[in-house]
């Protein structure tokens, strides 16, 4: 029979105290996190890109788009959009090709015999989703309102690459190794000091990048790559977030694929403009993508492959930002980042000293 202090039974909190230092509260803990992860992954996506519905569509106007047949297509587009286009008016369609190829619009109106004919120019380089949803809804628009149609694209898609997802795959690919890469220096590399793990973060952003560019332009074939800027592109990307995850874990330690998840993938990818261009995107999506990592990598990236000579500044001072910052949250509290090597000049002479027992043992 027990008896004695062994023979009682254990209070609630003795039992809770030995359930915390088992391993089964961690995983726990993983349960409830993996399925919140894979509910907010799953309505993520499908929020912002299942059912892609153009809200504002910024369009170039030349012509005669002030008569009255002009404005009833207008009109009619918008209606047949259920969206409206933010009109952009130039003197010439010399001037509103320019403006495509700076990324202010996506499509030019060229309104024609005082109305009577509509030329649409679609840029499927700009867009793809975009482009496919001005194709379909203009012929109809143009039927209806007694307008003659012509729909042209003057800003084709590469043949390897009909729907422009390549791009987003390449970067997204570029995400998730950058911050894989930072994890896995965590657990095989641990031993790396400060300094040394930022190094080896970009030498591996450096070496995946040229691979990711190598394998798609030249094994491949899907793009046709402006290789330097690209695989540049892509190793920034890369360096980027995979000190975004360093950063987290000398903030948040073990639970610091948490926030790197949380904001790379479950918010930048589908905010991105890669697989959905951003006036398909709910509204603020549209507006966050451009500030993350991921969308700012496609808009520098899609403007090398496609606009060359109209890079922009913006995507770069956005990845250079979120890079600079998540180098120096990590060099300041690096004392508590996990791992690293003690060498400061106090340790060594005992260091010696137990080395000297150990041999003399």
């Amino acid at each position: 029979m027990p008896h004695g202090a062994h023979g009682r039974p254990r209070t609630r909190r003795e039992r809770w105290g030995s359930f915390k230092e088992s391993p089964f509260l961690p995983a726990s803990v993983l349960v409830l996190i993996l399925a919140a992860a894979a509910g907010l992954f799953a309505g993520s996506y499908t929020y912002s890109m299942a059912n892609p519905t153009p809200r504002h569509v910024p369009t170039a106007m030349v012509g005669a788009y002030e008569e009255a047949r002009g404005k009833a297509f207008l009109a009619g587009m918008e209606k047949a959009l259920d969206a409206s286009l933010k009109i952009h008016a130039y003197d010439t369609r010399a001037a509103a090709v320019e403006a495509i190829d700076d990324q202010k619009v996506f499509a030019i109106l060229d309104v024609r015999d005082s109305g009577e004919a509509v030329v649409l120019d679609v840029s499927g380089a700009s867009g793809a989703s975009v482009a496919e949803v001005l194709e379909q809804a203009a012929p109809a628009v143009g039927k209806s309102t007694g307008v003659a149609v012509t729909v042209r694209d003057i800003k084709p898609l590469q043949e390897g690459d009909p729907r422009g997802l390549a791009i987003f795959y390449i970067s997204l690919a570029a995400v998730i190794i950058g911050f894989v890469g930072a994890i896995q220096l965590s657990v095989h590399a641990r031993a790396l000091n400060p300094l040394e793990r930022i190094a080896f973060t970009a030498a591996y952003a450096l070496v995946g990048g040229f691979a990711i560019a190598a394998v798609v332009d030249w094994l491949l074939g899907a793009l046709d790559l402006p290789f330097v800027e690209s695989w540049l592109i892509l190793a920034l990307t890369m360096f980027t977030s995979g000190m975004v995850f360093s950063m987290f874990n000398t903030m948040v330690g073990r639970w610091a694929m948490l926030p790197t998840w949380g904001l790379m993938v479950l918010l930048g990818n589908p905010s991105s403009g890669g697989a959905v261009s951003w006036p398909l995107l709910p509204s603020p999506l549209g507006v966050i993508g451009r500030w993350l990592p991921p969308g700012a990598s496609i808009n520098a990236q899609h403007t090398a492959v496609y606009f060359a000579g109209h890079q922009h500044a913006f995507p770069f001072l956005v990845l250079a930002g979120w890079a600079l910052v998540s180098c120096a949250v990590f060099w300041t509290w690096r004392h508590r980042h996990p791992g690293g090597r003690d060498g400061s000049p106090s340790q060594a002479p005992a260091h010696a000293a137990g080395s000297a027992g150990e041999a003399a043992a």
